[in-house]
């Protein structure tokens, strides 16, 4: 139902076909594919897919949820654009609101995004990085499975200051859910490629970006190793690790030591710990 021209949509009912479509886009990879739309909930995340360039098509917002929010009226005020601007603004239900959230405690604000600003090529990437005067550090996630561990190693990359992550042979895609509420809006903010290890090992290779691969097999400890020159840390999976065209192609293998019982850590565990030994030798040493 409509107040006004001037005022929101307001929907009450579970069965309302554009809650039904939300909850459709964040259960499906193919369904986000088909029709190049992603769903981005919460005020920090909205922000930062919106300062990246993508476009909104719709927003739900929930007052009941939004009023026990300091910031959700500011955000409002400031992002939610009018019905004239082209974006279909809904007010919704607490009901409605869970219904489509993927998770609770976004703040009760709910967007529905066209995904076609985000060209996440190696050629988009070449254009981004040619203004980067310094030594690159790129991490680069091999067949990454599951969307929490990718969404927090892109939280990783924003705060250490990556140059861009380059997601190999991916599992999950970028908009998934989880994966966008885990890096908190991280797969925004960062420069990202998605391509096969193949494409990704010519293009290092190409541009003389060292390739550090993260191992325990014939390895040196991480912090003998010098990270000050362009250089690709390179993650595989928990459970297999790297494929051997990742072994083959690499310039060193380097691993963290393990003291316990347990042989490994949680691959975006492992990524902080080197990605900051990068950061760490970048700062104290001159880069060469």
């Amino acid at each position: 139902m409509k107040n006004n021209r001037h005022d929101p949509e307001i929907i009450t009912s579970l069965q309302n076909p554009r809650v039904k479509e939300v909850t459709a886009l964040q259960s499906s990879s193919s369904l986000r594919r088909e029709k190049g739309l992603f769903v981005v909930e919460g005020i920090r995340e909205v922000e930062r897919c919106l300062e990246s360039g993508f476009r909104l098509r719709s927003v739900f917002y929930c007052p009941s949820v939004c009023r026990h929010i300091p910031s959700c009226d500011s955000f409002r005020r400031s992002h939610v654009p009018t019905p004239s601007e082209g974006v279909r603004v809904f007010e919704v239900s607490e009901a409605v609101y869970g219904k489509m959230a993927y998770r609770g405690g976004t703040e009760g604000i709910l967007a529905v995004v066209y995904g076609n600003a985000g060209d996440r090529s190696l050629e988009a990437l070449d254009r981004v990085l040619s203004d980067d005067t310094s030594a690159p550090l790129i991490v680069v996630v091999e067949s990454v499975e599951k969307p929490g561990n990718l969404g927090a190693m892109l939280r990783t990359a924003d705060a250490s200051g990556v140059s861009a992550v380059l997601v190999c042979d991916p599992h999950t895609d970028l908009y998934n859910p989880n994966l966008i509420r885990a890096s908190l809006g991280g797969v925004f903010t960062r420069n990202i490629a998605v391509c096969s290890s193949e494409e990704a090992i010519a293009w290092l290779k190409a541009r003389s970006i060292s390739i550090l691969t993260a191992q325990l097999q014939d390895s040196e400890l991480y912090y003998d190793t010098d990270m000050t020159r362009p250089t690709a840390l390179v993650f595989g999976t928990e459970a297999d690790g790297l494929t051997d065209i990742w072994r083959r192609a690499a310039d060193a293998h380097i691993r963290i030591p393990m003291l316990g019982r347990i042989d490994s850590l949680n691959v975006s565990a492992s990524m902080a710990v080197l990605c900051y030994e990068a950061l760490r030798q970048r700062h104290e040493q001159p880069q060469r």
